[in-house]
């Protein structure tokens, strides 16, 4: 059966060139002429794509898609915003509104079909069938202590293994009230994981998970924690907890976790869920310590062997003595994958434009050993799909 495609334009010219453009790929094609109009096509006809303008008269293409992710049928539905409006403004509200891809028209036959093709095809490894929970690879970040760069690296690492292999990847923030992402980026609505551990365990399905998902332009999906300190409580959310990291690895091909640092209260619970662990430290002597401590209780609970386990050491600051990468590996008993080398300038510039430190400076060291981290982390990928 031929995939069906809504148009959503008040032009009566861009929805009879588009059609008929669609109709001659294979697609079955929809038509709506306003926002009122799509939201009851979307309902009834349940495309399985939706092309939308933003300039329409009675309700904007930004309204019209935070209603659809509003919508349980519509929750997933991919949505190709296509539209004039070119400016960088514009762009940044299409996906903050919950858009999957952005195209500004005029555009050529070919390069919006491409668009939709991959948007199809994204989209079934999105919301077909649950794979096994061994073809999704979870990892976890963790440290022994705060400030240690946990939360850049889960955040960066993600955005370089997608980059680079074009899997569908998920990054995700586990601790309530200490979220970063949100302020780094200036990244709307950082409530997606306040409001999942608010829910019901039962309750916490594919489409609920992924309606607190927020989209970036980078091509990774976000859940993101909140940074107020009221967001903290006595709640017992460890059935919680379980029941989104269970969907989550049932959403995306790569699973990337800021678990923070070993004091986290539901540690055990994200712990069994993760085929590999990465274990920041730094080559000062007090966080190498505190590092063979954690690496040990690790050990313990089955990481190194059968899960694996991996250190990456995080040099912040210039120092004129640190500890090597083999004083380090003497100390706590494991290899160094890899030495992360200070960049106080380029974090200040990506923190200054709210980008990932990856965006500055793309072949820089520190770019480089994330995309080297990201390829061994596609190869792992690739021999547990075997």
């Amino acid at each position: 059966m031929p995939e069906k495609i809504l148009i959503v334009d008040d032009d009566l010219e861009t929805l009879r060139l588009v059609g008929l453009m669609l109709q001659r790929q294979g697609y079955q094609v929809a038509s709506a002429h306003n926002g009122a109009e799509a939201l009851s096509m979307a309902r009834n006809e349940q495309p399985d794509l939706i092309v939308l303008d933003i300039m329409m008269p009675d309700m904007d293409g930004y309204e019209v898609t935070r209603r659809l992710r509003n919508e349980t049928a519509t929750t997933v539905t991919p949505i190709l915003m296509f539209t004039a409006k070119s400016q960088v403004d514009d762009k940044v509200k299409g996906y903050e509104s919950g858009v999957d891809d952005y195209l500004t028209k005029p555009v050529h036959p070919a390069e919006l079909v491409a668009h939709i093709k991959a948007l199809l095809s994204r989209v079934k490894v999105r919301t077909g069938p649950a794979p096994s929970r061994d073809r999704s690879y979870t990892l976890g970040v963790i440290a022994a202590k705060g400030g240690l760069g946990v939360s850049t690296l889960a955040l960066n690492l993600a955005l370089s293994f997608h980059e680079r292999t074009k899997l569908s990847t998920i990054a995700a923030e586990l601790r309530p009230s200490q979220g970063t992402w949100a302020i780094d980026l200036k990244l709307a609505n950082p409530e997606g994981l306040n409001n999942l551990i608010h829910c019901r365990a039962a309750d916490i399905t594919t489409a609920v998970v992924e309606k607190e998902l927020v989209r970036t332009t980078f091509g990774v999906r976000l859940l993101l924690a909140s940074s107020r300190a009221r967001d903290t409580d006595q709640l017992n959310y460890g059935p919680q907890m379980e029941a989104i990291l269970q969907q989550l690895s049932s959403m995306a091909q790569m699973v990337i976790l800021d678990i923070g640092t070993s004091f986290h209260p539901m540690l055990d619970r994200i712990l069994s869920q993760l085929n590999e662990i990465i274990v920041i430290t730094e080559p000062q002597p007090s966080s190498v310590e505190r590092t063979r401590l954690l690496i040990d209780d690790l050990v313990a609970r089955g990481f190194g062997k059968p899960k694996l386990l991996t250190v990456m050491a995080i040099n912040r600051v210039r120092a004129d003595v640190v500890l090597s990468a083999n004083q380090i590996q003497e100390k706590i008993g494991q290899p160094i994958a890899m030495m992360v080398p200070p960049a106080p300038e380029q974090a200040f510039y990506a923190a200054t434009r709210s980008i990932p430190l990856i965006e500055i400076q793309k072949e820089g060291l520190v770019n480089q050993q994330f995309y080297r981290m990201a390829e061994m982390l596609a190869q792992r990928v690739q021999n547990q799909d075997r």
